[in-house]
């Protein structure tokens, strides 16, 4: 007997388990551009036949996209036709409930709290709700009220402001255009209003939001301080004729740090040390965006420059006594100063 009569074939390796996966995956892809491209949509046996399978896993594998696309139907001839009706761009964009929900959540804190760009927050969502279609709206309506009932942003304490939006519309006018922004203006220590133009440098947003401007150069001089502006404390706000914008070296983010909050001072180089108690909270604590971190084995020293030493020692009075300061010797004094204070209101 020939030696050819014993050979055997090889055995037929089973296709592994990533291997199905992956042709399900295939053919989902594949199904979702069938069904996208096509204008008088598909059978199940249509769709079987394109895919290469049978009728009861095309059936299956269509339920499977429901989830995530809206598969529309149509009765033609006793037999159902499905197809995707919007564009496979807007699938893909289309927001999701926890994201609307978040922005909303967002937009209800920061009317609350009185911010001024709160009513363009509000806008944007109510153009997103509104491009839902009829069905996404039904789908959405549920999941989003449900999440919006347990959701709040804490609101912090802080000044009512009032405010008109025309103001903050005004002055990013400025911005786009170039130019500088006009404007009436009453400091905090008198009533009486004062003539403002300046070059918008920056808008910084909060519970009280402020216009960082700085006053046109004269003669091709270097541009002075930048100054903050509170909004509510601005009237009459207009564009004006002359020409003005921020330089192209300008960082908003630079020049922020160089300052604890928002008043401005020379800026100090800061050494703190955290307790023991307080420093794996510490870490995870910011304290400047420049902040250098050292753990010697017991305490944290946190070191960086800034200025607003006011405003620092405000803070570290809330740590109730788990930082120490170690430099510089003005904000000893400033903290002082705001123990004395805190002491007379006993």
């Amino acid at each position: 007997m020939s030696n050819d009569c014993n050979h055997q074939m090889p055995k037929r390796t089973p296709p592994s388990e990533n291997t199905r996966r992956m042709g399900k995956l295939r053919r989902a892809l594949m199904l979702v551009h069938l069904l996208s491209e096509t204008d008088e949509g598909l059978t199940l046996d249509e769709i079987a036949h394109h895919l290469g399978v049978n009728r009861r896993t095309a059936e299956r594998l269509r339920d499977t996209l429901r989830s995530e696309f809206d598969i529309e139907e149509r009765l033609d001839d006793r037999s159902k036709r499905f197809f995707i009706k919007e564009s496979l761009r807007r699938v893909y964009v289309k927001p999701l409930v926890s994201e609307v929900a978040a922005l909303q959540l967002e937009a209800t804190a920061l009317s609350q709290a009185g911010a001024q760009h709160a009513p363009q927050i509000e806008s944007l969502l109510g153009k997103i709700k509104s491009s839902f279609n009829d069905r996404e709206r039904r789908r959405v309506a549920p999941d989003l009220e449900a999440l919006a009932r347990l959701q709040r942003s804490r609101v912090m304490a802080g000044p009512l402001n009032d405010f008109t939006t025309d103001i903050l519309t005004t002055i990013q006018s400025a911005i786009l255009a170039g130019c500088c922004v006009e404007f009436d203006y009453s400091s905090e220590s008198t009533q009486i209003s004062q003539w403002r133009r300046v070059i918008p440098m920056g808008l910084l947003y909060g519970q009280t939001t402020y216009l960082i401007g700085c006053f046109p150069s004269k003669n091709n001089q270097p541009l002075d301080e930048p100054v903050f502006y509170r909004l509510d404390r601005m009237s009459n706000a207009s564009l004006s004729k002359r020409l003005g914008c921020a330089p192209e070296d300008w960082n908003l983010d630079e020049w922020l740090a160089r300052s604890f909050g928002i008043w401005r001072e020379e800026d100090y180089l800061v050494i703190l040390r955290v307790s023991a108690e307080a420093r794996d909270r510490a870490r995870k604590w910011r304290f400047h965006p420049a902040q250098h971190l050292i753990d010697d084995g017991t305490e944290l020293v946190v070191s960086f420059r800034t200025g607003g030493l006011q405003e620092l020692a405000d803070h570290i009075f809330t740590w109730r006594g788990q930082i120490r300061i170690e430099a510089p010797e003005e904000l000893r004094k400033t903290m002082r100063e705001r123990l004395e204070k805190a002491l007379l209101s006993i």
